[in-house]
């Protein structure tokens, strides 16, 4: 004859699989979904800077002066079409141009463009207007020695998306 409390605790095993389960999916999305914001955080400004890129080897100097910011009927007053020329024309930008690194800053993002195997410049994309010009810091100022470190290690991860 089963006695009452015979069964007792015969739930508890099926409870104890069913919370490690939900416990660890949980960690898994958060630690999934916070690495895929890392990585892809930056992605409008860099497509921003591909596309400008894209027309500069395509040697649409015309089209990059304009998603530059500039027009000719309008050019930018402290970077006139000769000067980006000088930088983005054709002796400047011999070889594979890439972008080979992006880093957020507070108001835009930093983006390091290869333009030749010995010149690098770094460009400025500001987040809300898009705007595209040369960064005005070598490096995001004020980040914290734990998002410079974050930076160097797990950006490297966002590297093969940059091409």
């Amino acid at each position: 004859m089963a006695g009452y409390l015979d069964q007792y605790g015969a739930g508890e095993d099926k409870r104890e699989a069913i919370i490690k389960r939900l416990v660890l999916g949980a960690v898994l999305v958060v630690v999934f979904g916070g690495l895929g914001y890392y990585l892809f955080k930056n992605y409008a400004q860099i497509r921003k800077v591909d596309r400008f890129l894209a027309l500069v080897r395509n040697k649409d100097y015309q089209g990059a002066y304009q998603a530059w910011g500039c027009t000719p009927q309008t050019p930018c007053p402290s970077y006139s079409f000769q000067k980006f020329m000088e930088d983005w024309g054709p002796p400047a930008t011999s070889g594979n141009v890439r972008v080979s690194d992006a880093e957020s800053c507070n108001a835009g993002v930093i983006i390091t463009v290869d333009l030749n195997t010995e010149r690098k410049e770094q460009l400025w994309v500001q987040k809300n207007s898009s705007a595209l010009s040369f960064s005005p810091y070598p490096s995001c100022p004020g980040k914290s020695p734990l998002s410079n470190m974050i930076h160097q290690t797990v950006g490297k991860l966002r590297k093969p998306f940059l091409n």
